[in-house]
């Protein structure tokens, strides 16, 4: 654990009860995904760092050469060859609990590796469910702040009922899941949500986008009503800890609709034997796609 300028085991570091991290949440982070000890678009994932830290007004405490040093050192010495490396910075601490900013900001820079699992061949297979809500979070959702405590919220609402993730709209229009980016099948297209202020950008819905381009999926990136989402052929949740996992069920009812078996996608790829509440055969290409990236591109680097 690298903690302020200094390697710490993990019951050796700490920060202080007057850090603005602790009592405001003025913190950014981010998660970088390794794997085989290679950071996969480790410069893209600085530079959203950097949007962040940005932001808030927070001058960024490393250069991107400084950061990429820092990850890449805990990579090769992390327990496992699969992880996620999480950076944290907050603007420091202070003397008296103050609502504004310290005039001269002491950074608390904080980095960890933690195991990075794959989704299991279960949820693969059968897909998982969701629940969906209304999107109570604030409107600068692109800075992946700390202050995460209405995710957290809205995350907890799929676990108490058993689900996998809580499906967001705002004022009729998806946003993303409460832990995920979504994504909508539908007539052979795959629709995504346009990035805006509304929703992280992340990293996995830019590899899922270029794979779909590579393989000839066709792509819109648009607002998606709540209405188009309920209506999908398919829905999908996608992270870089969870890959990209098939949402069967949303609200306890099935996703998709048995259609004539003479239906085509524009791609080439068989979707009229789609059958509600089961896995696509859309999904299927893509997660075929995903792996083979994963194993060909993401494992070196």
């Amino acid at each position: 654990m690298y903690l302020n300028g200094a390697w710490v085991a993990p019951e050796d570091a700490k920060v202080s009860v007057m850090d603005r991290g602790f009592l405001f949440g003025d913190a950014v982070y981010e998660v970088v995904p390794v794997y085989s000890r290679h950071p996969f678009r480790l410069e893209a994932h600085l530079h959203r760092l950097a949007h962040s830290l940005a932001a808030i007004g927070l001058e960024n405490p490393h250069t991107i050469a400084q950061w990429a040093a820092l990850v890449n050192h805990l990579s090769c010495a992390a327990e496992w060859a699969d992880h996620s490396v999480y950076i944290q910075v907050t603007r420091g601490r202070m003397a008296v609990r103050n609502h504004v900013f310290p005039a001269e900001p002491v950074p608390t820079v904080l980095l960890f590796a933690e195991f990075l699992g794959a989704p299991s061949p279960e949820q693969v297979r059968d897909g998982v469910t969701a629940v969906s809500a209304a999107d109570i979070r604030w409107l600068r959702c692109d800075i992946k702040s700390t202050s995460v405590l209405a995710n957290c919220l809205l995350r907890q609402q799929s676990m108490v009922a058993g689900a996998a993730e809580t499906v967001l709209f705002r004022d009729g229009f998806l946003t993303e899941g409460a832990a995920s980016s979504i994504f909508v099948v539908k007539d052979g297209v795959l629709l995504a949500p346009m990035k805006n202020h509304l929703m992280l950008p992340g990293i996995t819905y830019d590899v899922l986008l270029e794979l779909a381009a590579a393989h000839g999926l066709p792509v819109d990136v648009r607002d998606i009503t709540e209405a188009e989402v309920r209506a999908a052929d398919e829905l999908w949740l996608a992270s870089s800890t969870r890959e990209v996992l098939p949402i069967v069920e949303l609200d306890g009812m099935k996703i998709g609709q048995k259609v004539g078996a003479d239906n085509t996608a524009r791609n080439g790829t068989a979707h009229g034997s789609r059958v509600a509440g089961k896995p696509g055969s859309i999904y299927a290409a893509m997660y075929g796609w995903y792996q083979a990236y994963k194993t060909e591109v993401m494992r070196h680097g």
